[in-house]
C-alpha cells in the first residue's frame, strides 16, 4: 500500500549514554510508533490523491461526470466497474488507509504530553470533519456502508442505513465545529491550512452547507436549519479558503494526473462532447484552461461520449493538468456559492439574491483557473449565461454553471448532477444506459462479509449501478 510522507520526520537523540545499551536494540530507521501527525498528513495525502485521481484502475469520475472521454478503451465510460475492482479501489483507500490512520491518530494525540489538551481538542476536531467527509463519499457512492463497526475491529462489520450515518456524521460536525477555536498544534503536519483552527473551522462549516443540500428533497426542514447554521458560524469567503493541496515536482509526491496524463505516456483520454458542447454554446472562456489543441476560434472538440475516440481529432486535457505541480483540489469558494444561490432560491436566510451568489461563483471558478475579472464579466453578459435570462428553471441555472465549475472536483461533479437531475448528460454510447447513481458493492465484500452484504443490498433496494442512495429522490 502507497504511503506517503510529506513531512520529515526528525529523530533527536538526546543524553545519550553509553552504559544505556539497551538503546542499541532501537531501529531508528524502522520507529515502532508512527507519530500522530505523520499518521495525520498521510491520511490527508492520501484522501486528496484519491480524490484527485484518474486512473481506470482507481477513480473514473472524470469519465461518469462526462469532462473525459477515451480512446483506446472505453469500458470505463460505459460504467464497467468489476473487471478493475474500481469499487474496491475507493473502499480500500477510505476504509483501510485514510480512516484508518485517523483512528490510530486519535490514542497518540491524547496520549501526547506536549500538546495542550486546546491543541488536542482541535486535532480530535479536525480529524472528526475529514472523518465526515469520508463517511458522506462512501454514503453518497455506496447508499448503507459499514460506520458503526467499521474500526472496531470487526472482521464482518455491519452496514448501517445510509440516513442513519448522515444523521451521526452531522451530529459529529457540529461538536467539531464547535469545538474548534486557538491553536491546532498541527504545524506542518497540517498540509492543507498549515494549522489553523479558523480555516478548518470554515471547512467544516462549508461541509456542513453542501451536506444541508443532500437532504433538501428529503428534509427540507433540517435543510434549511443546517444551511443557515453553517453560513452563520462561517463558511468559505473567498478562494483563499479552498481546500486544497500543494503537489510538488517529483515523485512520488506529484500530482496524481501527472501521473496519468504524463508520466505513463499514454493517450487514454481526451475532452467528451457532453462538456465541450455546453462550453462551445455558451462561448465559456475556461475553455482555454479546462483543454489544449483547440480549434482557432475557441470551441473545444470532443469525443463522443462512451465511445472510442481519436485522439489525434480531439481536445485534450488542458496543460495545467499536465504540470506535477498542479494543486489538488477537492472543495471550493465557488461550490460554496452555488449552492447559497440554491439556498436563497429554496427561501433559506443566507443573506444576498440568488443572482449574486451565482454570479460570484461563476466569477471565481474562471478566476481560479486563471481568467480574469473582466473575463467573468463578459461571460456573464451573455443572455444564455445571465441569471435573469438563461434558460431553463433556476435549479436548471445553477446546475449547468455549477457542473462546469466542477470540472476539476468530478466526484461532487457527479453529486451535483444526482441531485438536481441536470445538465442532461448523454447516454454513453455503446452501453447505452444514463449515468448511474452508485457504485455496486466490490465483489470482495461478498467473498469475506457476504451475509452483511447482502443484507445491505436488500435493504437499499439492490445492489445496481442505479439505485439510488437514500437523499436521491428525484
Amino acid at each position: 500500500m502507497k504511503r506517503i510522507f510529506f513531512l520529515t520526520i526528525m529523530v533527536f537523540v538526546l543524553g545519550a549514554c553509553t552504559d544505556n545499551i539497551s538503546d542499541l536494540n532501537v531501529d531508528t530507521k524502522n520507529p515502532e510508533e508512527v507519530p500522530s501527525g505523520a499518521l495525520f498528513a498521510n491520511a490527508t495525502v492520501s484522501f486528496f490523491d484519491f480524490m484527485t485521481n484518474q486512473n481506470v484502475n482507481v477513480n473514473n469520475f472524470r469519465l461518469w461526470s462526462q469532462f473525459w472521454a477515451q480512446t483506446t478503451y472505453a469500458d470505463e465510460s460505459n460504467y464497467e466497474l468489476v473487471e478493475r475492482s474500481v469499487p474496491r479501489s475507493m473502499w480500500n483507500t477510505m476504509y483501510a488507509t485514510v480512516l484508518r490512520d485517523l483512528q490510530d491518530a486519535k490514542p497518540l494525540i491524547d496520549a501526547d504530553e506536549f500538546l495542550s489538551q486546546e491543541e488536542k481538542d482541535n486535532q480530535h476536531a479536525i480529524i472528526a470533519i475529514i472523518e465526515t467527509y469520508v463517511y458522506s463519499i462512501l454514503v453518497d457512492t455506496f447508499g448503507d456502508v459499514p460506520f458503526s463497526e467499521a474500526l472496531a475491529g470487526e472482521i464482518t462489520p455491519k452496514y448501517d442505513d445510509d440516513a442513519g450515518i448522515y444523521s451521526a456524521i452531522i451530529s459529529n460536525l457540529n461538536k467539531a465545529i464547535e469545538d474548534l477555536s486557538g491553536s491546532t498544534g498541527l504545524g506542518a503536519s497540517d498540509l492543507i491550512y498549515g494549522g489553523s483552527a479558523d480555516q478548518w473551522k470554515k471547512l467544516g462549516n462549508s461541509l456542513k452547507l453542501r451536506l444541508a443540500f443532500r437532504l433538501a428533497d428529503v428534509d427540507p426542514g433540517q435543510s434549511q436549519s443546517l444551511a443557515e447554521a453553517a453560513v452563520s458560524s462561517g463558511v468559505f469567503t473567498s478562494s483563499a479558503d479552498n481546500f486544497t493541496i500543494q503537489y510538488a515536482s517529483s515523485t512520488p509526491n506529484t500530482h496524481p494526473l501527472w501521473v496519468t496524463l504524463v508520466q505513463s505516456g499514454r493517450s487514454d483520454y481526451v475532452a467528451a462532447n457532453t462538456v465541450a458542447d455546453y462550453m462551445n454554446s455558451l462561448n465559456d472562456p475556461r475553455r482555454a484552461f479546462y483543454f489544449k489543441d483547440l480549434e482557432e476560434d475557441g470551441s473545444a472538440t470532443g469525443g463522443a461520449y462512451g465511445d472510442n475516440n481519436s485522439y489525434p481529432a480531439n481536445s485534450k486535457p488542458g496543460e495545467l493538468m499536465e504540470s506535477p505541480t498542479f494543486a489538488g483540489t477537492v472543495f471550493t469558494y465557488s461550490e460554496v456559492e452555488f449552492l447559497l444561490a440554491d439556498a436563497v432560491e429554496r427561501g433559506y436566510s443566507v443573506g444576498g439574491t440568488a443572482e449574486e451568489h451565482y454570479n460570484a461563483g461563476v466569477t471565481a471558478s474562471i478566476m481560479d483557473w486563471g481568467g480574469s475579472a473582466d473575463d467573468a464579466a463578459a461571460y456573464l453578459a451573455q443572455a444564455d449565461v445571465a441569471y435573469s435570462s438563461a434558460p431553463g428553471t433556476w435549479a436548471e441555472k445553477i446546475a449547468l454553471q455549477k457542473w462546469i465549475s466542477l470540472y476539476d472536483q468530478a466526484f461532487e461533479a457527479w453529486n451535483s448532477y444526482k441531485l438536481y437531475d441536470a445538465p442532461v448528460l448523454n447516454i454513453a454510447v455503446q452501453a447505452q444506459v444514463p449515468t448511474p447513481t452508485r457504485y455496486t458493492y466490490p465483489v470482495t465484500e461478498y467473498t469475506l462479509n457476504g451475509e452483511n452484504v447482502e443484507a445491505a443490498s436488500s435493504a437499499i433496494g439492490g445492489d445496481a449501478k442505479h439505485t439510488p442512495v437514500f437523499w436521491d429522490v428525484n
